[in-house]
C-alpha cells in the first residue's frame, strides 16, 4: 500500500526541487525512470514521494540535480512589446494617481493592491499609500505590497508585507519569486522557464494542499507578451503574533 502521508516539514531544498522537476520534465528529462538512474536513487517510487511531498529530498542530490541541468535553467528575458505598465522615472505614477516615492527618508511606499497566488482581481484597490517600510536590505526596492491567500506558503505568509524591485531590464531569472501583472490578474509566483522563449511557468510553492490527488495550486503558463508589470520580491517582512 502506497505512503499517502505527507512529511511534517517540507524543507527549503525539497520545495525548490519540485518547482524545477515541473521547470525541466519533458525538457532535461523524459521521466522518473531516467531522473532516478542519473540522481542514484534505488527506485522512480523515491522521486514520486518527493513530488507529493511525502519526502525531503537530500541535499545532496538537489545539488547533482542543479549540477546536471543547469544548462536548462537559462535567464528568461520578456519581449520588448511587453511594457510594464510603469517605470520608476520622477514623473512616473502607479494607477489612479499614485505617486511612487523612491529614495524617501522615510522608506518605501506601502500599498493597498490585493494579490494572491491564485486569485484574480479585476481591479486594484484606491492607490493610497498606507505608510512607508524602511529596515536593512530593502534599500533598492520600489515600494511594498500585501500578500492574500496561501498558495505561496511558506515561502509568503498571508498578511505579510513584500518588498518588490521593479524589473526594467525585463530579465527574468527562472526560480525566483515574482509579483507580476498580466491581463487582469495580479498575483505572486515563482517564475520557470517555459518551453519556448514567450512563456513562462507560474509555480506556486503551497505543494502540501491537494483536490484528490492533484495540487491545489497548479503550475500554469503566462504568454511573456501579455506581462504588464514584472517586479522581483527582494524582502519578506513576515507578521509576529503577539
Amino acid at each position: 500500500m502506497a505512503n499517502t502521508s505527507k512529511v511534517k516539514v517540507i524543507r527549503h531544498e525539497t520545495r525548490e526541487f519540485i518547482a524545477l522537476y515541473h521547470q525541466l520534465r519533458g525538457r532535461a528529462f523524459t521521466g522518473n525512470i531516467a531522473l532516478a538512474k542519473v540522481l542514484n536513487f534505488n527506485s522512480p517510487s523515491s522521486i514520486t514521494e518527493i513530488i507529493k511531498s511525502r519526502q525531503n529530498i537530500d541535499i545532496e542530490k538537489l545539488k547533482l540535480f542543479k549540477e546536471l541541468y543547469k544548462d536548462y535553467m537559462m535567464v528568461r528575458e520578456l519581449p520588448l512589446s511587453a511594457q510594464p505598465i510603469i517605470n520608476l522615472q520622477p514623473a512616473t505614477k502607479l494607477p489612479n494617481e499614485a505617486p511612487i516615492k523612491t529614495n524617501s527618508p522615510s522608506g518605501i511606499p506601502m500599498y493597498e493592491i490585493p494579490a494572491n497566488g491564485m486569485e484574480a482581481y479585476k481591479q486594484a484597490n484606491k492607490m493610497e499609500v498606507l505608510g512607508y517600510m524602511n529596515f536593512p536590505g530593502i534599500e533598492d526596492c520600489d515600494f511594498a505590497l500585501p500578500v492574500y491567500g496561501n498558495a505561496m506558503y511558506p515561502t509568503l505568509e498571508n498578511g505579510c508585507w513584500v518588498a518588490l524591485k521593479v524589473i526594467q531590464d525585463r530579465k527574468i531569472l527562472p526560480g525566483e519569486v515574482y509579483y507580476i501583472e498580466w491581463g487582469e490578474y495580479r498575483m505572486f509566483k515563482r517564475l520557470l522557464a517555459g518551453d519556448n522563449d514567450c512563456e513562462v511557468i507560474a509555480h506556486s510553492d503551497n505543494t502540501s494542499e491537494l483536490i484528490g490527488d492533484q495540487l491545489k495550486h497548479q503550475p500554469f503558463t503566462i504568454n511573456l507578451n501579455d506581462v504588464k508589470m514584472l517586479c522581483l520580491v527582494k524582502n519578506v517582512h513576515k507578521r509576529h503574533n503577539n
